[in-house]
């Protein structure tokens, strides 16, 4: 067998998750490679609460973006203009430095014969938004979970964030924002119906143009 084909079936094989002991054993690991003590009254418990804040912020991968699509509403009268849901903030982390990445994402779509409610919306971007992330993927697979289940005529997202693997270290430039877009559909290719969107969100129509 191929170097290259056993590096692709190991690739396709699913890590063993391990158990919370485990993980709390890495996290006394850790401590003690920072230089203190995880046997110090005040780092007693930390791995504990370290574990426990990590079901939180990564409990992402544990739901299905999709199944809070699948709801939708036909009895619409025939609505086909733009919905956007704006300012939607979200908390995530990087994959490179496991550091936050603060921020706000703007969804829109254009429906054909149903629509979904407000809240799903917010649900997928939060879903992904609990995993550990890079800004331009994460733009990506909320437009694209939402151009898969809903079948509009098109889909906006932009996504604005503060990435503090760049404020926190590193160059250490604090008040950057960086900003991604995806577009699909009408949003992609009519310049008139991305510029709608874009002067919703309070962006200037003459940027994000692809």
């Amino acid at each position: 067998m191929s170097r290259s084909k056993t590096k692709s079936r190991t690739a396709s094989v699913k890590p063993v998750k391990p158990t919370r002991a485990e993980a709390e054993a890495a996290i006394r690991t850790m401590i003690l490679w920072a230089g203190d003590d995880p046997n110090r009254e005040g780092l007693l418990e930390t791995p504990e609460r370290v574990v426990k804040a990590f079901e939180e912020w990564f409990s992402g991968y544990g739901q299905d973006p999709e199944a809070y699509m699948r709801r939708t509403f036909e009895e619409v009268e025939g609505y086909d203009n733009m919905i956007v849901l704006k300012d939607i903030r979200f908390e995530s982390h990087c994959e490179h430095h496991l550091a936050p990445i603060i921020g706000r994402a703007h969804v829109g779509y254009l429906p054909t014969h149903r629509v979904v409610g407000i809240s799903k919306l917010a649900r997928v971007v939060e879903t992904y938004a609990r995993r550990l992330q890079v800004q331009e993927k994460m733009n990506a697979q909320i437009a694209n979970t939402i151009q898969r289940v809903l079948e509009p005529r098109g889909v906006a997202v932009v996504i604005e964030a503060t990435h503090q693997c760049m404020t926190t270290r590193g160059v250490h430039k604090t008040g950057v924002t960086m900003v991604t877009s995806t577009m699909l559909g009408d949003f992609r290719t009519n310049e008139i119906t991305r510029g709608e969107f874009l002067s919703v969100i309070g962006h200037p129509t003459s940027s994000m143009s692809g």
